[in-house]
């Protein structure tokens, strides 16, 4: 084995929690739904999000709220809305990694 032997790792152990953090909010279907609205649209309010995603409005803000807390969408309050914009440039990348190398398996079946 290649790695034998190094005295690195990949990636420190005190970042490894807080990785395993975002990679559990990016496990949620109706999440990666909002993120590629977000992503897709720019920014947006929840209700627009509710109309893109056919979710209902308390799981959309229960959802934004996560997101948010993790630093991976910031809000921005104008008037009676709130509008949610992506804050985190990593995820349209990791998003197209995975969903590429899903793409690639399926082409491989095929």
């Amino acid at each position: 084995n290649k790695w034998t032997g190094m005295s690195h790792v990949l990636v420190k152990e005190e970042l490894l929690a807080r990785a395993a953090r975002r990679f559990q909010l990016l496990g949620e279907p109706v999440r990666l739904d909002i993120l590629n609205n977000l992503q897709s649209n720019g920014e947006m309010n929840v209700q627009e999000l509710v109309e893109a995603t056919a979710q209902s409005h308390a799981n959309i803000s229960k959802h934004l709220r996560l997101l948010a807390r993790e630093g991976l969408v910031s809000r921005r309050k104008a008037g009676l809305y709130a509008f949610y914009q992506i804050d985190d440039p990593s995820l349209a990348g990791i998003c197209l990694l995975m969903c590429g190398q899903i793409k690639n398996e399926d082409n491989a079946i095929t």
